[in-house]
């Protein structure tokens, strides 16, 4: 059969593009915007990727064509789909009909590190032994890949609140039917397609409807957004994160800490991440491996082996003293999160702070009055202007720390290069590819 994927560089669409190949399909794809490292692996793995969304890419017609969430009414493609009545699905509905049936589905579902928790996940499973499939919205470098089928009927897998299709306007995760459910945490995101956070927690809601009674839903204790999804209703039993599982510092910013139930200690994680985020994502990926059978030191031991993964904190390299890490952090609750941990880590060093804040949500104004104090970490702070519905430079005064607004890329590393001195340590954010402005920066610095 002959797949064609509208939106195959999406994160999402890129690992049903793998996962499509894997099971034996010709996969072609269209996309506006191709880069690294979704196109990377995608061409690594024989499928053809075309530019633009040109009508000519369906002819000769495929078998089925997958619709990313990303395209609408109106585009070319998308029109010429419906004007040929060729077959089409959306990404997660091919994904629940062609892999997840019969399948022991691990979903991680919240607001900030679905990624993350997922490629701890997938991890465990496969240190343990259990070759699972999975669809992690990232390149977990563990494994190289963003998806695979897998060997076994444990399928993990990334969990998204955005919307399915321009045809079906629930959320993602509906179509997953999980028997082991993590919800991290819970925050109003994605403006564009949510009017509150109440709209959020009915979707969240729709999902803890399709956890059968015999699964489980891990999530944080006394959370307030998600106790009231819950309240709502859930016939599953439940395991909470600083509550039935806890975790003590035994070394500065979280690199290594001792994982507890009901108050024993069962292990001791040492690791390259840091930051209380990621030791909370760690707890929730030692629950939900133990609800698969792997008992919690076992999963323990394996995450002192986990590697991050690309664009969380991915170190890109060291340049005269200079260190530049990459992340993909766009949410003030997730840069906040993401500095501290570098801050913990580094201690006095300085820190520059790089972003460029591009999500629809941002694009909107919904943070802007909260994105100022997510940088309380920095030593200096650099943003990319332009593209926003709203005053950045009026949003920013109430930071503590210097911060100045320049409207090219070039511009930043130019005052990047200016400011920083051996020792300094360099966080770019975004959650696009930011004009390549790592290796450009790096070369920079070289100079």
């Amino acid at each position: 059969m002959h797949i064609h994927i509208l939106g195959i560089c999406g994160t999402f669409m890129g690992g049903i593009a793998l996962l499509a190949r894997a099971a034996g399909h010709t996969v072609s794809g269209s996309d506006a915007n191709v880069y690294p490292p979704m196109s990377t692996q995608l061409e690594e793995a024989g499928i053809t990727l075309q530019q633009g969304y040109d009508p000519s890419h369906l002819d000769p017609a495929p078998d089925s064509v997958v619709i990313g969430n990303a395209l609408s009414r109106g585009n070319p493609a998308v029109e010429y789909v419906l004007d040929q009545g060729l077959p089409y699905t959306s990404g997660p509905q091919w994904l629940a009909e062609h892999v997840l049936q019969e399948k022991w589905v691990l979903a991680i579902s919240g607001t900030h590190g679905k990624t993350t928790t997922s490629s701890m996940l997938a991890w465990i499973l496969e240190y343990a032994g259990m070759r699972p499939g999975f669809l992690i919205g990232g390149v977990p470098q563990n494994f190289g890949v963003s998806a695979r089928l897998g060997e076994t009927p444990f399928f993990v897998v990334e969990a998204d609140e955005y919307d399915t299709a321009f045809f079906d306007k629930r959320s993602k995760f509906v179509h997953y039917r999980p028997r082991t459910l993590v919800i991290n945490n819970l925050e109003f995101d994605h403006a564009d397609i949510f009017d509150d956070l109440a709209a959020i927690q009915r979707q969240f809601h729709h999902l803890l409807r399709t956890v059968p009674g015999n699964g489980l839903v891990i999530h944080p204790l006394a959370e307030e957004a998600i106790d009231e999804t819950l309240a709502q209703g859930c016939w599953s039993a439940t395991s909470t994160i600083d509550g039935d599982w806890t975790a003590r510092q035994t070394a500065a910013a979280w690199s290594q800490f001792q994982v507890m139930v009901d108050g024993a200690v069962v292990g001791e994680v040492s690791w390259e991440l840091t930051g209380w985020h990621n030791r909370s994502n760690a707890l929730a990926a030692i629950v939900a491996a133990r609800h698969a059978g792997v008992p919690a030191h076992h999963a323990v031991d394996a995450l002192c082996e986990f590697r991050n993964v690309r664009r969380r904190m991915e170190w890109r390299g060291e340049v005269n003293g200079i260190t530049v890490y990459d992340d993909f952090a766009h949410h003030p609750t997730a840069i906040q999160l993401t500095l501290q941990g570098l801050r913990d880590k580094v201690e006095s060093a300085r820190i520059l702070a790089i972003m460029e804040p591009r999500s629809n949500t941002m694009r909107m104004g919904i943070h802007q009055k909260t994105l100022a104090a997510s940088f309380e970490a920095a030593d200096q702070v650099l943003l990319l202007e332009g593209g926003l519905d709203w005053d950045l430079q009026a949003a920013m005064a109430a930071v503590p720390n210097p911060v100045k607004l320049l409207t090219s890329v070039e511009q930043i590393i130019e005052e990047a290069r200016a400011w920083s001195r051996p020792g300094d340590y360099i966080l770019i954010m975004s959650n696009g590819g930011f004009g390549d402005i790592h290796q450009k920066l790096l070369e920079v610095l070289a100079q």
